[in-house]
Order: structure tokens, then C-alpha cells, then sequence
């Protein structure tokens, strides 16, 4: 499945669900069945971040708990993005290992 993580922008028919807040994303990633996501980094208040998501994700693979996927971010946020970059090439480099 492919996983749209964003509070505002609207889904492109390109994905599969639509998650809203953090925890939402991350209850998709623990059913196992997200083959791809794209991040946004600002997801409102109280409803954490795509960063959040990232090292959730960055977490797993490092306790191989959670397979490779494909991803890309489209938040505006540079930080964010550099945020979330960094947190999914490091689970890149774990899956690899």
C-alpha cells in the first residue's frame, strides 16, 4: 500500500490511505503492509510530526522489525525534510545491512 502522511494537502490518486497525524501512519506501518510513504513534516497540533514517523521507522529497521520501503517527502518544511531525509537514510542503511 501506499501511504500519503499529510493533514492538509489532499491525497493523490497515486496513493492507497490517507493519514492525518502521526500515529495513524505509524498504525499502517505496524500492520505490515506499507510498501511506500511520502512525508509531510507539519501535521498540526498535538498531532506530531512526519519526523516522528521517520524515527519510528529509522527505529525498526534498526531492530529489524520492519522491512524496506520506498518514500519521499513533499512538506515545504526545509528543515523537516532534512530531518526526515536523514532519518530514512539511516533505516536504508540498516535495511541493507
Amino acid at each position: 500500500m501506499r501511504l500519503w502522511l499529510d493533514d492538509i494537502r489532499e491525497m493523490p490518486n497515486s496513493f492507497d490511505v490517507w493519514a492525518k497525524i502521526a500515529n495513524e501512519a505509524i498504525e499502517h506501518l505496524k500492520a505490515g503492509n506499507v510498501g511506500f510513504i511520502s512525508f509531510d513534516h507539519d501535521l498540526g497540533e498535538g498531532a506530531g510530526t512526519g519526523y516522528d514517523v521517520a524515527v519510528w521507522i529509522e527505529e525498526k529497521a534498526f531492530r529489524k522489525e520492519i522491512g524496506p520501503m520506498g518514500w519521499q517527502i513533499h512538506s515545504a518544511n526545509t528543515v523537516g525534510k532534512i530531518k526526515i531525509g536523514m532519518a530514512m537514510m539511516n533505516a536504508e542503511k540498516y535495511w541493507r545491512k
